[in-house]
């Protein structure tokens, strides 16, 4: 699922292009990427978009009158693109938004599962919407972050990606930033000491800006992940190979040499194959 720095810089990429020209066709929408019918998307023809906000890791186009917000949502399959005038572009789309003049925004999903979504809703209704979020992982420092984690008994890896206690982070960018503070993602919120709380919020930032820099310029996973998706290779720090937990739903990994002093985490996946 794009996180913080992907869906950043996808907001950069869009915000002049889409407040360029009206509206001239909103839709169609795949009916289950569209969550809801009141007011309709026709509504937004005619009206020109104030660019794109983001929030966690979704998209808000508000229009300029204030009347209206588009939220959209990405999710893990979903994929957002500006199409210019005459350039060619998914037959059907989960949704779409044609400018006059020619050009298009567009929303894909692989697969057969549609889980992106798209709200039309007024800026009131929006906010509700999103008044669920914890604050944006970019706003943090020490202090802040050290009162979440006093608040938050919890494992670090699993309280980075819970979007009620900080906004944006997922899966990649909590392998990442912990690497980057050098500490296991096991350890316990509850039990860090200030100097681990320090590099727990400068590897926040530290990271957020490098993924930012990089998906701006164009990088694939490959040229931007250290240790996301690296099992068995050398870690960039010290060398030793990048170890796995693996879950139903998602995969921790990390150095053990950096982070957890050696020592292996039990895959609790693995564990139950070989009872």
């Amino acid at each position: 699922m794009p996180e913080f720095p992907e869906v950043e810089a996808l907001r950069r990429s869009l915000d002049d292009p889409v407040r360029a020209s009206p509206i001239e066709k909103a839709g169609p929408a795949h009916v289950a990427t569209l969550k809801t019918f009141d007011p309709p998307l026709s509504e937004l023809e005619g009206k020109r978009l104030a660019g794109v906000e983001r929030r966690g890791k979704r998209l808000l186009f508000p229009t300029d009158d204030g009347e209206l917000v588009i939220l959209l949502h990405q999710m893990t399959k979903g994929r957002v693109r500006y199409l210019q005038p005459g350039q060619d572009g998914p037959k059907a789309p989960a949704f779409r938004l044609r400018f006059q003049g020619g050009g298009q925004l567009v929303l894909t999903e692989a697969g057969a599962k549609k889980r992106a979504g798209i709200w039309l809703l007024t800026p009131e209704a929006a906010q509700a919407e999103l008044e669920h979020l914890g604050p944006e992982a970019d706003t943090l420092d020490e202090g802040s972050l050290g009162a979440i984690l006093a608040s938050e008994p919890r494992r670090l890896h699993s309280l980075l990606r819970d979007q009620r206690i900080v906004a944006g982070i997922g899966r990649a960018w909590s392998n990442e930033i912990l690497h980057t503070a050098r500490l296991s993602p096991f350890a316990l919120s509850t039990q860090l000491s200030p100097d681990e709380i320090d590099r727990l919020a400068a590897a926040i930032a530290e990271e957020l800006e490098r993924g930012i820099d990089l998906r701006t310029r164009g990088a694939g996973n490959a040229g931007t992940y250290l240790v996301h998706d690296r099992l068995g290779q050398p870690c960039p720090v010290c060398g030793s190979p990048i170890a796995r937990v693996d879950y139903e739903e998602h995969t921790i990994y990390y150095c053990p040499s950096c982070q957890t002093g050696g020592r292996l985490l039990k895959d609790r996946r693995m564990s139950r194959l070989l009872r």
